[in-house]
C-alpha cells in the first residue's frame, strides 16, 4: 500500500491573511498543496470545476492541475496552507512553489514536477473537502505551522509526523463524507468492535453479533467491512489470536491450559485455529520468547 512508503518532506507551511482584493490566476504547482479556509471565503477553479469554500473547507492542488483562486470581496481571508512532496527527493530543497500556468514552465523547470500519487491512495482525497470536523483538521495544520517556522531542534522530523497524522485525519474525513451510512451507525459500529475484544475467551456467532448491536446480519457485515476492511468474525478472529499470543509469550502457562482459557475444546482445534489466522503455530510464540 502506497500508505506505508509516504516519507513527506514539507516546502511550505505558513498562515496568511489578507485583506485586499486578492487573486491568483491559472497555474500549476509542481507539488502538491493543502489549502484550509480558516476565515473567509474564496471560489476556487480547478481543472474548470468551481468550488465555494468557506471557512472549514479545505483545498487539495495537484502537480500540473490547473487551477485558480480568488477571495470573495468585502471579508478577510485567512488561509493557511502547506506545500508539500510525498516522498523526499534529491531536488525537494531546489523546488519552488509556481505561480505560472503550464504553457509558462521551462525545459529545466518541467523534472520539478512531482508524481501524482493521489489515485493510488485507498480511497483519493477529494480536490474539495468540507470537514465535519474542522477545529481537530485546523490545529493540526497550525501544529505544522508552527514547528515550520520556528524550526526547533529536529523540527524536519516533526513535521513528517504531524503531517502524516493530517493527512490520515483527511482521509478519514473523506472516507466518511463518500459514506455517510458509516457516521449514522458509527456508535453501533463502535460498541460492535468493543464487544468483540473484550469477549475473546469463545467463539461468537454472527447472530450474536447482529442482537447484540441491533442492526441485521448483511447489513452489520456490510458496514463493518467498509468501516474497518473486515467482517466482525475476522476482526473477533484477530483479536482471539492477540489475546492468545499475549498469553503465549508474556505467562508461563501450557498451550493446552491457553487453549482452555481461550474457549478451544482442544489443543488440536486451538492450534488449528491459530495457524488459520496467523499463519504459524502457536508454539512458534512459546519458542522465540526463550
Amino acid at each position: 500500500m502506497i500508505l506505508h512508503q509516504i516519507s513527506p518532506y514539507i516546502r511550505v507551511a505558513m498562515d496568511n491573511i489578507v485583506e485586499r482584493p486578492w487573486i491568483i490566476q491559472d497555474r500549476v504547482l509542481f507539488d502538491y498543496e493543502l489549502l484550509y479556509i480558516m476565515e473567509g471565503k474564496v471560489i476556487v477553479t480547478i481543472e474548470g470545476d468551481v468550488y465555494e469554500g468557506e471557512r472549514g473547507d479545505i483545498f487539495l492542488f495537484r502537480p500540473k492541475q490547473k487551477h485558480k483562486i480568488v477571495k470573495v470581496e468585502g471579508q478577510r481571508l485567512r488561509q493557511p496552507h502547506i506545500h508539500f512532496d510525498f516522498f523526499y527527493a534529491e531536488d525537494s530543497d531546489k523546488v519552488k512553489v509556481s505561480f505560472r500556468p503550464l504553457e509558462e514552465v521551462s525545459d529545466d523547470e518541467y523534472s520539478w514536477f512531482r508524481n501524482d500519487i493521489i489515485d493510488e491512495m485507498p480511497i483519493p482525497l477529494s480536490s474539495h473537502l468540507r470537514l465535519k470536523n474542522p477545529i481537530l483538521i485546523e490545529k493540526m495544520i497550525m501544529d505544522i505551522i508552527y514547528e515550520y517556522e520556528t524550526k526547533m531542534p529536529y523540527y524536519e522530523f516533526k513535521v513528517k509526523g504531524l503531517f502524516i497524522q493530517l493527512w490520515i485525519q483527511l482521509l478519514r474525513e473523506n472516507h466518511w463524507n463518500r459514506n455517510p451510512h458509516l457516521e449514522t451507525n458509527m456508535h453501533a459500529l463502535m460498541h460492535t468492535k468493543q464487544y468483540l475484544m473484550h469477549n475473546t475467551n469463545r467463539k461468537i456467532s454472527l447472530d450474536e453479533i447482529s442482537k447484540m448491536s441491533g442492526i441485521s446480519k448483511h447489513y452489520l457485515v456490510r458496514l463493518f467491512q467498509k468501516a474497518f476492511g473486515m467482517s466482525p468474525i475476522q476482526y473477533h478472529q484477530l483479536m482471539r489470536v492477540h489475546a492468545a499470543r499475549q498469553m503465549i509469550q508474556y505467562t508461563t502457562d501450557p498451550l493446552t491450559i491457553i487453549a482452555e482459557k481461550m474457549g478451544f475444546p482442544s489443543i488440536h482445534a486451538f492450534s488449528r485455529f491459530f495457524k488459520t489466522v496467523e499463519g504459524t503455530a502457536p508454539s512458534f510464540y512459546r519458542s522465540s520468547k526463550n
